[in-house]
């Protein structure tokens, strides 16, 4: 009985309060147990789908009848060869990874060097289940309810599933991992910014001395801040989930993803380089967002990504040379 107003402050409030009191160890914590929710609800829902359809052959039948062309990987739905830009906007999506600052700070906080790679094992067998288990809910539910959701309405099928298929105890259940996904991704979010904007702009703009107290509140105060924000740009209930996380994944990954990858195999990037990296890629998928038509149709990423790496490789070179400490623990790091 809650309005879309009450709904979003409540979850806003319940993110902000765990987030600000306790920092990095409970997001962690939470992201764990909500993870856990998440994979289970994604595997369970296509399962029960196809066992309610009749089995994978009844599923393949229904998925034809309904639309054949759904099951053909180079037409679109009226059955049109897709171009290439669709195959190389879709592939790009998997350069966004690069640079989620919330992923990577988990694999900064790892105690130790000989945790990296169960950790590397554990994150890529997640992304695997995770992303098959996510494809099967909307191909299971394509078979299930063909002509039942059209247009944003489509994003709902998760929880139409959820809501024809099991009792309404277990129903609340499966739906809780909505708010797994969404808590998840926001509360790590926050603490990523929060402390972007404490240690590296508090303090190295404003307050170089300042103590490890006084940037926990600065921190906090960050938390709020940002929130809000966030809540504002919530509040439009017309906006498509998967527009926003697609302009938001392409922002990171084209401003975020290049200065990692070169940091790790070329030892040349300077500090400036990596600045005009950032300012390229991040002003380049913006402006790309916004522009329609022709080329401009491919995912911003891909255009955002190639300019951050040219101006990378191309500061850097008019840059004088990192340090030879710097150049020295490069080698050691890389086994040279």
């Amino acid at each position: 009985g809650l309005t879309y107003f009450q709904a979003l402050l409540i979850g806003a409030l319940v993110v902000v309060l765990y987030t600000f009191l306790g920092g990095f160890m409970a997001v962690c914590w939470t992201d764990l147990f909500q993870g856990l929710l998440m994979l289970f609800a994604i595997i369970v829902v296509p399962m029960a789908g196809m066992k309610a359809v009749g089995g994978y052959g009844a599923l393949i039948s229904a998925i034809k009848a309904a639309n054949p062309e759904r099951l053909n990987l180079f037409t679109t739905l009226e059955g049109t060869p897709i171009s290439a830009m669709v195959v190389i906007s879709s592939l790009a999506w998997g350069l966004g990874y690069f640079g989620q600052p919330h992923i990577l700070v988990r694999f900064m906080a790892i105690k130790s060097p000989e945790q990296i790679k169960p950790a590397t094992r554990i994150a890529m067998i997640w992304v695997l289940l995770s992303l098959i288990a996510a494809v099967s809910v909307g191909v299971v539910g394509s078979a299930y309810l063909p002509n039942a959701l059209e247009g944003p309405a489509t994003e709902t099928i998760f929880m139409v599933m959820v809501d024809r298929l099991f009792h309404p105890l277990m129903a609340g259940l499966l739906l809780a991992a909505i708010l797994a996904a969404i808590m998840s991704t926001a509360d790590s979010q926050l603490l990523v910014t929060a402390s972007a904007l404490a240690e590296d702009f508090y303090k190295v703009l404003f307050r170089k001395e300042a103590s490890d107290k006084e940037l926990v509140r600065v921190g906090r105060l960050a938390v709020v801040l940002v929130s809000v924000v966030a809540f504002i740009i919530a509040l439009d209930q017309n906006s498509s989930v998967l527009d926003l996380v697609a302009y938001a994944w392409a922002g990171f990954g084209a401003t975020f993803g290049p200065i990692i990858l070169l940091s790790l195999f070329w030892k040349r990037m300077t500090r400036n380089g990596a600045l005009a990296g950032i300012v390229a890629g991040g002003v380049t998928a913006l402006l790309w967002k916004q522009l329609q038509g022709g080329i401009f149709e491919l995912y911003e990423i891909v255009p955002g990504f190639l300019c951050s790496v040219i101006a990378i490789v191309l500061f850097s070179l008019l840059d004088k040379k990192p340090a030879d400490e710097i150049i020295e623990e490069f080698d050691m790091v890389s086994g040279k």
